[in-house]
């Protein structure tokens, strides 16, 4: 009998959760009727316990109970999936706060159902969260016996899991227990067979009848993401006002959210609007919506003149503003319009984030689509001048993104205000060459940052480069580069477009 969960105990119990909901996925699949009937409860609860068992086994062996206790709250709240798991992590969490310190487990419980009810913006009983409830209450008073209060709130919980049925319409109709409160009683009887040291059966109730999927939804997506922010209290509002099923865990400034909508860009985009969303999943509820066929290329442009450079290759365009991202909509209808099977060029770091969501929504519906790590508009044109629809799609996108990494890239620019940069303060009027993404040199002129700039983004094997201007100015700074590299470099083709991008006199990528 153990009488405290440490480390090796906890790394026990982690490992043994995940096992044994593996084992039982598929039957715990099978209940999945609530709240979408997706047939996925099991998987996901799996998945995110075999998360926090990996983080805990990715510690060293000697480490002390409270990173131990960390490690699989962190681990479950970063792997959760679905509905259920996110829930579930939020109740993991709650166990850590408490028993990573000197609390026991009847407080871990209760602080695991309080955190795990907040988590859900419109609670339902018959779940996993009454379930977690109960047994949380029936070892409130028990004796601070580690076995007794572990036996006590497994016994309870299954008692719990009966009743569901009878809590809530959809599972009585379908003759099924909750699916992710039959998880949970698998996680807590998990721990008994730890503290005791005696391996039970875990069993699930099998439903009474065949469940009835024809309930399941014919249209919606499931929205997942990780978000870095330090509040989430206005996302909660908004994505509540946008659909159901809404779940947000975790603190610290790292969130896991989770939301059921009809417009999964919407939801992509209120998170982008309250910090930096990440490990983006869309899921289409409805299976696999019709694509057209087709190979294409999507580019984004900063400005109608790149546009136009972009269309006459043969991309479908999106135009941004100058420092800012696309709508994630107007991303996704151009994927939609080139095809089913689509690269993407961002051009541009602040664009990539929107470019993967609008790409997640377009595979739900069936196209293949990627995005290619194009950071400049001369990667993006290095990358389409390859682009050869007549070959397999991934051989495109492989050579594509071959052409942009052998793409460098700069621009020069005028500083409008003073600020700190990677090469000192610049002050408004400040002329900035820009090299790979940083700024490189502060100047006075702009034809001789200009030429430092080509100086330094140039090399022995150049072989071209392109020069997209903006503006007049944009043109006499590329007709004085093509002078200067016609007599220093006569082995190096320069081409030059007409780009009308504002702000930026010339663009300069070497291939």
């Amino acid at each position: 009998m153990l009488d405290v969960l440490d480390t090796q105990a906890l790394r026990a119990w982690a490992r043994r959760s995940a096992d044994a909901l593996g084992a039982a996925r598929g039957d715990i699949d099978a209940l999945n009727v609530f709240p979408i009937p997706d047939g996925d409860t099991g998987t996901n609860l799996h998945l995110t316990l075999l998360a926090a068992a990996d983080a805990l086994d990715a510690l060293p062996p000697a480490a002390d109970r409270e990173t131990a206790w960390r490690a699989f709250a962190h681990g479950a709240l970063l792997g959760a999936r679905g509905n259920s798991g996110v829930i579930v992590s939020q109740a993991l969490r709650g166990l850590a706060e408490v028993l990573r310190g000197a609390g026991d487990l009847r407080t871990g419980l209760a602080r695991a159902a309080e955190l795990a009810r907040a988590a859900v913006s419109r609670p339902v009983e018959g779940t996993v969260l009454s379930v977690l409830a109960t047994a949380a209450s029936a070892v409130r008073d028990l004796p601070g016996d580690l076995a007794v209060i572990a036996a006590r709130a497994a016994e309870e919980a299954r008692k719990a899991l009966a009743r569901t049925t009878g809590q809530l319409e959809v599972l009585a109709r379908n003759g099924v227990v909750d699916a992710g409160a039959a998880g949970l009683v698998i996680i807590l009887e998990s721990l008994v067979d730890v503290v005791t040291g005696v391996h039970s059966r875990h069993e699930v109730p099998a439903p009474a009848r065949p469940v009835d999927l024809s309930e399941s939804p014919s249209e919606g997506y499931e929205v997942m993401y990780l978000l870095d922010a330090p509040s989430v209290d206005a996302l909660r509002r908004d994505l509540d006002a946008l659909g159901d099923s809404l779940v947000i865990v975790g603190g610290d400034g790292l969130w896991n959210v989770h939301v059921h909508v009809a417009d999964a860009g919407a939801a992509i985009e209120a998170g982008l609007a309250a910090g930096r969303p990440h490990r983006i999943r869309v899921t289409y509820l409805g299976g696999r919506a019709h694509v057209t066929g087709g190979r294409g290329v999507v580019a984004v442009a900063a400005g109608d003149g790149l546009g136009a450079l972009f269309r006459q290759a043969g991309a479908v365009v999106v135009t941004r503003e100058p420092g800012s991202s696309p709508p994630l909509a107007a991303l996704l209808a151009a994927i939609r319009e080139a095809g089913s099977e689509v690269a993407v060029l961002p051009n541009d770091g602040g664009t990539r984030a929107v470019a993967a969501a609008a790409a997640e929504i377009a595979r739900e519906e069936g196209a293949s689509v990627s995005v290619l790590p194009t950071l400049a508009s001369v990667q993006g044109l290095a990358a389409l001048a390859v682009h050869d629809a007549a070959r397999r799609f991934d051989d495109d996108v492989l050579a594509m993104a071959e052409a942009a990494a052998h793409t460098r890239h700069g621009h020069v620019w005028v500083a409008n205000r003073e600020a700190f940069t990677s090469a000192g303060v610049c002050r408004p009027g400040d002329v900035l060459g820009v090299v790979d993404g940083d700024v490189a040199l502060i100047g006075a002129e702009l034809g001789e940052v200009t030429r430092e700039v080509v100086r330094r983004l140039t090399s022995a094997s150049s072989e071209l480069v392109t020069l997209v201007t903006g503006g007049e100015t944009g043109e006499g700074l590329a007709e004085a580069v093509r002078r200067e590299l016609a007599a220093e470099r006569p082995d190096v083709e320069v081409v030059t477009y007409a780009g009308g991008q504002g702000g930026y006199p010339l663009l300069i990528g070497v291939e």
